[in-house]
């Protein structure tokens, strides 16, 4: 029989503040549509429940955040999931043990061009260009007849460095055989300033996530290409970051801020309160869009060009469903691959032991538990095997996940990330597979 976790017994419950170690707490965020778990743990009261007086704090830009809650400003933030690792690691002038033990969505980004970029597609390959699998192929046409050409390379913008979307850009290009350190420029630019940018021409191209691809698309500044559903269906996005040391100071207080968003996602992922969700997320205090735009992503659907009807992707946001709040370490894992990838990460290290001190579902599952939620009891899974939903077992209860598939049809085991990233042509490496087996056997 499980002993009930001390924190559970009468008299030390979170709910109501009790046993909390504080209960105001400051959590920092960026204006996109995947705050939305912060704003409606906030909105409706979520937090409030479980004991917590929070204030969300606007954000410009994500080095903002990790520099906030590394100095102990914020308590924690709004993440992209690779950013954790990153600063446990060290990558980007601060290191400081950070952790996730909640995951904020599923997928959300997409990958949108100019119409000047555009139209140079379609000229050079129509049938590539509108066809969004295949769009790929149009632009290394341009990339290539630029090059012939002696024109400069063209330039896409990311949100950071240690981000989903520098990777999905990166396999993205790479899959369809540009090299994106060599054939295209990147730079990093706040997600809420790419439209602008992208309409003056000094970028040709962003991965965002939401209202910020739908706004280009709706003021007649950019097309979208592919989302990064297209990509990797069901990857991971953003999570709850906090300092490990501040985790193990406060487990309580982080407890009840786990319970609070666990209970704002599957809130959000009612599809009767979508159109409500949108509507908060679009005020001046938060995402600063227009609620048409912000509703477009959120309601299931998506407009990749103006003058086009929006199409079908219910799975564009998800925040419960598919067990998208789950911090898998398989998940971990591979965004260290892709550290290795691209250069950024230029140690060996044992790529497992590394995802387990970040990435904790032993606290996800405190949490879960605590409210009565089914939650998986394995910590890995391979990605890339299904098609079509599919069914969890290895889990408290059976329970339903969402496709996985590649763009290219490659399939990732966590358990073997030396073999992974062995089958990559385009790279930019700087450790060897060798020196990666060591400690990675």
């Amino acid at each position: 029989m499980t002993s009930v976790p001390q924190w559970l017994r009468p008299g030390v419950h979170a709910a109501g503040g009790e046993g909390l170690e504080k209960t105001q707490i400051d959590l920092g965020f960026i204006p996109l549509t995947d705050c939305a778990p912060l704003v409606i743990a906030y909105e409706k009261g979520f937090f409030r429940k479980h004991g917590l007086e929070a204030r969300l704090s606007r954000e410009v830009s994500w080095a903002n955040i990790r520099d906030k809650v590394f100095a102990g400003l914020l308590d924690g933030g709004h993440m992209l999931a690779p950013m954790p690792i990153a600063t446990t690691l060290g990558l980007g002038e601060l290191k400081k043990p950070t952790i996730a033990a909640l995951s904020l969505d599923l997928n959300g980004n997409a990958i949108t061009v100019s119409l000047d970029l555009y139209r140079r597609m379609a000229e050079l390959d129509p049938a590539a260009a509108a066809e969004r699998s295949m769009s790929v192929r149009a632009l290394k046409k341009v990339i290539d007849t630029g090059k012939h050409a002696g024109r400069e390379p063209l330039c896409f913008a990311t949100v950071f460095p240690f981000s989903p979307h520098n990777y999905m850009l990166r396999y993205w290009l790479a899959a369809g055989g540009i090299d994106p350190d060599r054939d295209v420029r990147l730079v990093v630019i706040p997600p809420p300033h790419m439209v602008k940018y992208l309409s003056s021409g000094e970028i040709d191209g962003y991965c965002v996530g939401e209202p910020w691809n739908a706004q280009a698309v709706a003021t007649g500044v950019g097309r979208t290409l592919i989302t990064d559903y297209e990509i990797w269906n069901n990857k991971p996005e953003k999570v709850l970051g906090v300092n490990r040391e501040w985790a193990e100071q406060h487990p309580n207080t982080h407890r009840a801020m786990l319970m609070a968003l666990l209970e704002a996602a599957q809130w959000i992922d009612q599809p009767e309160n979508r159109i409500e969700v949108a509507d908060i997320l679009a005020r001046e205090e938060y995402v600063n869009a227009p609620a048409d735009v912000v509703k477009m992503s959120m309601v299931g659907s998506f407009r990749y060009q103006v003058d086009a009807a929006p199409a079908p992707l219910p799975d564009f946001n998800v925040f419960f469903r598919y067990a998208a709040t789950f911090p898998w370490r398989s998940h971990a894992v591979w965004f260290i691959t892709q550290m290795y990838r691209w250069g950024q990460l230029r140690d060996p290290v044992d790529m497992r032991k590394l995802a387990e001190e970040v990435y904790r579902p032993d606290l996800y599952r405190e949490a879960a538990q605590a409210l009565g939620l089914p939650f998986p009891t394995a910590d890995y899974k391979i990605e890339g095997q299904h098609g079509e939903p599919w069914t969890l077992r290895e889990a408290t209860e059976p329970m339903t996940l969402g496709t996985d598939r590649f763009l290219d049809g490659g399939t990732f085991d966590a358990l073997r990330p030396v073999d992974y990233l062995e089958r990559f042509e385009l790279h930019n490496r700087q450790v060897s597979l060798d020196e990666l087996a060591k400690v990675n056997p």
